[in-house]
């Protein structure tokens, strides 16, 4: 029972044992998990990761191991029927049927319609361009396109232009374990360190027991300094999920780097723009947010802030309240990039979409305003960029 699984994490380099797989065995058989996959993942996590930073790689094995067996639904806003959002194939759009699309303008308008459809629509529709329903051009529904639709069902983004997705997101953290391709990026933020002499001496200071050894008429006597250290303060937010899955990767390579660098190191994840909460565990990041301003009162200002995200979304996300396609913010992402930009004064947007697309993107753009022009791609290059923004004060 379950002995693929098994082997795959040991096939994956998942240090899982004969034993635990045992005791998982025994744990089923004496009914600690219930009938669901969110009750048997929580189980088997638990029995057989026994450290941290190999959760990420087993989120990825259990989720492609057991995709479709269950789909996790949320309805805390709605319930719709599920054969409305049925996958009964995919509606590709020519150029000009996309450019016949209009937006529909305004946010709260579009929440107020869904809520008309919901009372007035009986059955499922497919292809139209009203109802609640699939491959159409709707603003409501999955596997359409609308240039700000309100995304229900679907399993991931694909046009990546909707305004509120109503499904449960379940994101994976970032290794701090990846070495390969990691080397240039340690050297480029090498140069942001800041070296200092503290704590314990135990440093040979040669010039002081020259001079110290000369006076004493050779006879020595060594004289010892504090060690240098890198007193340099980080502060990273991550972008997670959704679009940002196309750059896990090469986020992973830079969060390694950052770890083995900077001694005073904090990281934090938000998805798409910074609101009310942050979470440092994606696995339960719905039972464990931390208040965003409890990191803005935690940290003094001579932190060095470095926000990596593709910036890619509605620009509802960035200027309206409620704007979040996972949740209703009482206020706008704006504000609070703009308490975080007022707060330090070094700080700086990494990028990993490439600098020549970021014309194509309305909200990439919106972002490196409020970022004040504080935006670099995520390369090397970016990133040696980047280190001589975060010397400087914000203007």
């Amino acid at each position: 029972m379950f002995i693929d699984f098994f082997l795959l994490l040991r096939n994956q380099k998942v240090p899982v044992t004969l034993k635990e797989y045992l005791d998982l065995l025994n744990a089923l058989d004496k009914e600690v998990a219930s009938y669901s996959v969110d009750d048997f993942y929580v189980l088997a996590r638990t029995v057989l990761i026994k450290n941290e930073k190999h959760l990420d790689t087993f989120d990825q094995l259990f989720g492609a191991y057991f995709k479709g067996i269950e789909q996790i639904r949320s309805s805390d806003i709605y319930d719709i029927p599920e054969d409305w959002l049925r996958k009964n194939g995919e509606r590709l759009f020519s150029k000009e049927e996309l450019e016949k699309i209009k937006k529909h303008g305004d946010l709260d308008d579009l929440l107020d319609r869904v809520k008309e459809l919901l009372k007035e629509q009986q059955e499922r529709h497919q292809g139209g361009n009203k109802w609640i329903g699939t491959g159409g051009t709707s603003p409501f529904g999955a596997y359409g396109y609308n240039p700000e639709g309100i995304r229900i069902g679907q399993d991931e983004s694909r046009h990546r232009r909707a305004v509120k997705v109503w499904d449960k997101r379940n994101f994976q953290d970032l290794n701090d374990d990846v070495e390969l391709e990691t080397r240039n990026m340690k050297m480029a933020l090498r140069k942001l360190r800041l070296l200092s002499r503290e704590g314990k001496k135990e440093e040979i200071d040669l010039d002081s027991t020259i001079k110290t050894t000369s006076k004493n008429g050779g006879m020595l006597e060594v004289e010892l300094v504090p060690t240098k250290k890198n007193v340099v303060k980080v502060l990273l937010l991550f972008d997670i999920g959704g679009s940002m899955d196309d750059h896990i990767e090469l986020c992973s390579q830079l969060f390694s780097a950052a770890k083995y660098e900077f001694k005073h190191l904090e990281f934090y994840y938000f998805h798409n723009c910074l609101y009310e909460n942050v979470w440092k565990d994606n696995v339960r990041r719905w039972d464990d947010k931390i208040p965003t301003s409890q990191v803005l009162n935690t940290f003094n200002d001579d932190y060095r802030v470095l926000f990596v995200g593709d910036a890619s979304m509605s620009p509802y996300e960035i200027f309206s309240k409620m704007g979040s396609v996972e949740h209703y913010n009482e206020e706008s992402g704006k504000i609070w990039l703009e308490r975080f930009t007022s707060k330090f004064p070094h700080f700086v947007w990494l990028n990993p979409v490439p600098e020549n697309e970021w014309k194509y993107t309305e909200s990439i753009g919106m972002i490196k305003k409020i970022m004040k022009n504080r935006m670099v791609p995520l390369t090397l290059d970016g990133i040696g960029r980047a280190v001589e923004l975060l010397k400087k004060k914000a203007e």
